[in-house]
């Protein structure tokens, strides 16, 4: 290299590498409804590289949507259980962006909308002086969320105005508030806002104003009733008082029985044991919640892949070599094991061509599809082997090239379908696609609310549930509803001494949630029919056994 081509001690000198500056998002996350959360704030969650909680914990939230690494900050208690102070939150959100990678992302998740009675302001203030850049997405308040979810809407025709008061922030003047055909929301903790009522009843607003009053809003175990401004110190006085966090002061409250939609849910407030899964509850989870109910998932068994992998490698070789005509598959666990050893051998979907599929039922289809697949044969009726033998054609020699059948299964598997496709002529291939092993113990708390009574119902989707689920945690309480995914599953049941309330329409795990929540319907008829209130199945134990949720 010639002197005039190597680079001056100048030029190196003023060279920089551009970066891009860490970033924060303010989240709303809503007011304690994990739907509630907005689309963007999920997106912003999934991305995020550290989030900061807020005073309410929504760790569910976090790991719902957040990658696996994400470091998750606490910033509404210290290290003693002391709530910290808005500067101190302030100096946690800057930290925080000052210890991720260039161009990373702090998601500040708060509580809420972060523009109502949250910190915002001072948060913003400390990332601008620290010349960090943010973004700041609004949430659902519980300022107009909770009302909606106690039943109680903010406007009508005969309210004059709405008003917010934050009764934590000292030296609230409420004689504004006095005039009775006003709406006022009041939002705080259980003290403040038993002293706000009392202020608004010294301020003039008369003593039969309708108030209603709410804890735990927007989730399945929200608790809400409605009284007067006269009567409302009883509630916070009683032996069992409510942790109020939110009273709405309306003539609205008078609609709360025809517009309450929440606490009518046919399962609100059930809790419900689901044997089964994680990776196959995912979709009751889900139906449970939208009937206003809490599920437990409880796996009673272990997919395990099979003991000795040659008989699975040896059907896969004839399923591409067009050794079968037919392949069936019995389960979603069926599904995945084929599917598994197919990515290990760098085979895809495209194998299957010119293979006719079928499936059990249409939770399996579903899976098939996922795949790429789409089966040829699914029954419309019962959808179990039998339901699948009903439907699944005989061999004809003229028709069928070829007269074997492969079925990847179980190593439990009963022996119905295989029994009944020899008698049609066809010849099977019963392999071990995988192993099903009984699962440990849930933990202790889990056992004794199963034997205890403290659920309301206990979903059993099939034989194998019920005599894993007695095994590994003993029967469920007398009081507990059971309902059974069909007549084989019920009449395990019964075997066990169980009293078997629910039996599904149809096998499928969504239709035994639906007839789980007609169960309920039928109670809370019958209550109205007999005068009484309604009560969840888990409130009929004697008193002794009945544990605090």
């Amino acid at each position: 290299m010639t002197p005039s081509s190597q680079p001056s001690d100048q030029t190196a000198s003023t060279t920089t590498t551009a970066t891009t500056p860490a970033q924060v998002a303010f989240v709303g996350s809503g007011p304690g409804d994990p739907g509630l959360m907005t689309l963007r704030g999920r997106d912003l969650l999934a991305a995020a590289d550290v989030v900061v909680l807020d005073r309410i914990a929504r760790d569910d939230v976090v790991l719902q949507h957040a990658r696996p690494d994400v470091e998750i900050v606490d910033a509404g208690h210290g290290e003693q259980g002391q709530e910290l102070t808005q500067a101190m939150r302030a100096k946690i959100v800057v930290k925080a962006a000052k210890s991720v990678a260039p161009g990373g992302l702090v998601v500040r998740l708060m509580d809420g909308d972060p523009a109502t009675f949250n910190g915002l302001v001072e948060e913003v203030r400390a990332c601008r002086k620290a010349g960090i850049t943010y973004d700041v997405v609004p949430g659902v308040s519980a300022l107009t969320a909770g009302p909606t979810y106690a039943g109680v809407p903010l406007t009508s025709k005969s309210t004059g105005a709405v008003h917010v008061v934050g009764v934590d922030s000292p030296g609230v003047d409420f004689t504004g508030y006095a005039t009775d055909t006003d709406t006022l929301v009041l939002l705080g903790t259980t003290d403040g806002i038993r002293s706000a009522l009392e202020a608004l009843r010294s301020a003039g607003r008369p003593a039969e104003s309708l108030v209603a009053l709410s804890a735990r809003g927007t989730t399945v175990q929200q608790t809400s009733l409605a009284t007067t401004l006269g009567e409302a110190a009883s509630v916070f006085s009683a032996k069992e008082p409510l942790e109020v966090t939110l009273a709405i002061v309306s003539p609205n409250v008078e609609l709360r029985e025809e517009f309450s939609w929440f606490e009518s849910k046919p399962l609100f407030g059930w809790r419900v044991l689901v044997p089964r899964t994680q990776a196959q509850a995912g979709s009751m989870v889900d139906r449970l919640a939208a009937y206003g109910a809490t599920a437990d998932v409880v796996p009673t068994i272990s997919v395990e892949p099979p003991r000795t992998p040659q008989q699975m490698e040896k059907a896969v070789k004839g399923l591409v070599t067009g050794r079968y005509e037919w392949i069936g598959f019995t389960s979603v666990n069926a599904v995945r094991a084929v599917r598994e050893r197919f990515e290990q051998f760098g085979l895809d979907a495209r194998a299957f061509a010119g293979l006719k599929v079928a499936a059990v039922g249409g939770t399996t289809a579903a899976a098939l599809r996922e795949w790429g697949i789409n089966p040829d044969l699914v029954p419309a009726g019962e959808q179990s082997a039998a339901g699948l033998l009903e439907v699944w054609p005989e061999f004809d020699e003229v028709l069928d090239p070829i007269n074997r059948v492969l079925l990847p299964r179980a190593d439990i598997a009963t022996e119905t379908l295989v029994a009944g496709l020899r008698d049609m002529g066809w010849e099977v291939d019963d392999v071990t696609a995988y192993r099903t092993v009984r699962a440990a113990p849930p933990a202790a708390h889990i056992r004794d609310a199963i034997k205890g009574g403290d659920y309301d119902a206990v979903l059993f989707t099939s034989s194998s549930t019920v005599r894993n689920l007695v095994g590994i945690a003993g029967k469920p309480h007398v009081a507990t509803v059971v309902a059974c995914i069909g007549p084989a599953t019920a009449k395990t049941a019964q075997e066990h001494g169980l009293r078997v309330d629910v039996l599904a329409p149809e096998a499928s795990a969504l239709s035994l949630v639906d007839a789980l929540a007609g169960h309920g319907v039928g109670l809370a008829v019958a209550a109205a029919e007999a005068g009484q209130p309604v009560q969840r199945p888990s409130d009929k134990r004697p008193a002794s056994r009945r544990r605090a949720r």
